[in-house]
């Protein structure tokens, strides 16, 4: 088979994300002017700097996939692909044994409004958007809302999923996910983006936030079966919350109703998160900046400054809450936004809590927040910010785990050192021409060290590491701190997961259509293509791995995916033999089996088929295989995968959110079939046999 598509220069930038999920989901923020305008030297000439070439070969191969599908209801099936009876393949050429974990048969592109499993797999949906959650709620009716019933009910768009013991019932298990955002139109009949009711806003208060869900589980497979227990609970966009760490306090974030500024209400934009080790949830929040309004009135430049940096609205915002609680109206309630933007810790085991926000983490779009502990107890939090030519981030605690006290560990992450990392390549910046090829040395890699932004002794104390901005600064304004640390420009840092395994640290790095832009139009603060980020207007994503030091402020780094189509030349996969993968595009959320594979979620896919998720060999000579396991309904996103020996767990988000549907005219009928209007749902696949998932 020959390659195609020896560049990207005339490639335009697709994806699958509508423009009402863009609008809804995150305020349109890969649109429009790119709210990072720092000088920060670029990765490219960084690497300029460095004159001496290495040797080695240039590597493309060539293209991919599986195919065995399991449906739910009749469709038109994708073809097989990645099968010997391909152009260019051949039984002399057959591909290693799989790895544990990753042994069945891939699942084939498709645009199937239905969850598409391998063969010899079963599925199930664990509870979908308006489903009970707190007993006494009311069955869900999409023509009979409110937002009393909301507030017990599971909430919109579920992102993170986390899955954990009971802490008494061997029978059960606490389920937990987040709910990042509301999609009005798709949810509210006849509904008017002009003139929400205040009922209407409200309901979409109650489905902001998190749910915490007991759950049973088949004793004979892994299935698991919602139930109402001690433990459930909903947080919404209204629920209290402390404020915690440096930012507590501060005239920042005082008030007129919080005049003391340590207690918030609601989290808002929850996207993915983490389980932590002592037993808690933490869940970032991120594109908040959509919520607000009216930030032209501000005359502070430091205030304005910051505003404009996250995208806040200059005019109303377009769900229009401010109408109804002025502290979502920048010109009444200035500080109201700098108590959003945080990582969250909840406490799924104790349903009276009140969940913190951990300032001492910084303030910017959170994707996640993921703990690595080292070997002598240390405790690391990694976090991307997930917008255009932002900064990837790591917490490193002066404080360890002590098991069985809790409110000891909720303290963990007060205290210690904030970093934001500074990368270069190893290869020279003229060998990067925007075609993803890759350079002379045959990877795309290099090293990094991580600047220092802010520290917080035992006693609570905070010390700024940026000139010209003070700690609690630092922590309310940490993407400009960041710029004036020189961090290094990315493409959407996502998802970030340490390997239980071998402790290296995987980020997604979703997309970015103004890496080396070409057209005029598209070119707000412009980058140009880098050795860590070699494609051309970067429709497909990366994944990056890096070796870091943990507690150290040292690390290497290389991509080990390159995502598109197999078959093109720009594409890499960890060396692998690229006849034998899947394809992929626009990389999310990740997680990991217990054998070390990485599994990568995707959101936007860009090859003109549904999003999935996959399953990656990160070790050893199969290192860059590719599988996917699944794919979800028209137009959904995968979110929040959870993988173990029995079962994968998925969140379905925004399915059959599409332009031109509505509630009266639904563009998917999943997950109830019939002519029944779409709802965001967690699904659980597990072997038919009972087996292990990805063991023969």
């Amino acid at each position: 088979m020959t390659l195609k598509g020896l560049n990207l220069f005339s490639s335009k930038f697709t994806s699958s994300r509508s423009s009402v999920t863009c609008t809804y989901k995150c305020g349109n923020a890969c649109f429009g002017e790119c709210e990072n305008k720092s000088d920060n030297p670029y990765f490219g000439d960084m690497m300029s700097r460095r004159s001496a070439l290495k040797a080695g070969s240039l590597t493309v191969l060539t293209v991919g996939g599986g195919a065995a599908m399991a449906s739910l209801a009749p469709a038109a099936a994708a073809a097989p692909f990645g099968s010997s009876a391909l152009p260019g393949s051949s039984s002399r050429n057959a591909a290693p044994a799989s790895v544990k974990g990753m042994q069945f048969a891939p699942v084939a592109p498709n645009e199937r409004d239905e969850v598409v499993i391998p063969a010899g797999y079963q599925q199930s949906v664990l509870i979908a958007w308006g489903d009970p959650v707190i007993e006494g709620a009311e069955e869900f009716d999409i023509n009979n809302q409110t937002a009393a019933q909301a507030e017990k009910q599971f909430g919109f768009n579920n992102d993170f999923a986390g899955l954990l013991d009971h802490p008494t019932d061997p029978d059960r298990m606490v389920y937990v996910a987040s709910h990042e955002y509301t999609t009005e139109p798709h949810m509210h009949p006849g509904y008017d983006s002009d003139n929400p009711t205040e009922e209407q806003v409200k309901i979409g208060w109650a489905n902001h936030g998190l749910t915490v869900l007991e759950v049973s589980k088949d004793a004979r497979t892994g299935e698991l079966r919602r139930e109402f227990g001690d433990l459930n609970r909903r947080i919404t966009a209204t629920s209290p919350f402390k404020l915690v760490g440096p930012a507590a306090g501060s005239e920042y974030v005082k008030t007129s109703a919080d005049r003391k500024g340590e207690t918030v209400l609601g989290t808002l934009n929850n996207c993915a998160g983490g389980v932590t080790p002592w037993g808690t949830i933490l869940s970032g929040e991120e594109n908040f900046d959509q919520y607000f309004a009216h930030s032209a009135s501000v005359t502070d430049e430091r205030v304005k400054t910051s505003l404009d940096r996250l995208g806040i609205p200059k005019g109303e915002s377009g769900r229009k809450w401010e109408r109804f609680d002025a502290r979502f109206d920048v010109s009444q309630e200035p500080n109201e936004v700098n108590r959003f933007g945080y990582i969250v810790e909840l406490n799924p085991f104790d349903a009276t809590s009140t969940p913190v926000k951990h300032t001492a983490l910084g303030r910017f779009k959170h994707e996640a927040g993921n703990i690595h502990v080292t070997g002598d107890g240390t405790v690391v939090c990694y976090s991307g910010d997930d917008a255009r030519f932002e900064y990837l981030y790591k917490f490193v605690s002066s404080r360890k785990m002590i098991d069985g006290d809790i409110d000891h560990n909720l303290t963990i992450l007060d205290h210690g050192t904030l970093y934001v990392a500074v990368m270069e390549g190893n290869s020279p910046q003229h060998e990067f021409d925007g075609s993803g090829l890759l350079p002379s040395d045959g990877a795309f890699d290099g090293s990094g060290r991580w600047e220092p932004l802010l520290s917080v002794d035992e006693k609570g104390k905070a010390k700024s590491h940026v000139e010209g901005f003070s700690a609690e600064e630092v922590a309310i304004f940490t993407r400009e701190a960041a710029d004036a640390k020189g961090a290094t420009k990315m493409d959407r840092p996502e998802d970030v997961e340490a390997s239980p395994v071998t402790g290296k640290v995987y980020m997604a790095l979703t997309n970015n259509k103004y890496r080396g832009a070409a057209e005029e139009s598209h070119r707000q603060n412009w980058e140009d293509v880098t050795e860590y980020a070699p494609v051309k207007e970067n429709k497909n994503g990366l994944v990056m791995e890096l070796d870091d030091e943990h507690a150290g402020t040292s690390f290497t780094w290389n991509l080990i995916l390159v995502c598109g189509e197999p078959e093109e030349a720009y594409t890499y996969f960890g060396g692998f033999d690229k006849t034998k993968v899947s394809p992929i595009s626009c990389p999310d959320n990740l997680a990991f089996d217990e054998y070390g594979n990485l599994w990568v979620s995707t959101d936007g896919n860009a090859l003109g088929s549904n999003d999935g998720l996959y399953a990656l060999t990160v070790e050893g000579p199969n290192r860059g295989e590719l599988k996917c396991f699944l794919t979800v309904p028209y137009a959904a996103e995968t979110c929040g995968p959870i993988v173990d020996k029995q079962r994968v767990i998925v969140n379905v988000q925004h399915p059959g959110e599409a332009d031109g549907a509505s509630v009266a005219n639904p563009a998917s009928n999943w997950p109830e079939g019939g002519n029944s209007n779409p709802r965001p749902a967690a699904v659980v696949v597990w072997k038919a046999n009972g087996g292990e998932i990805g063991v023969e």
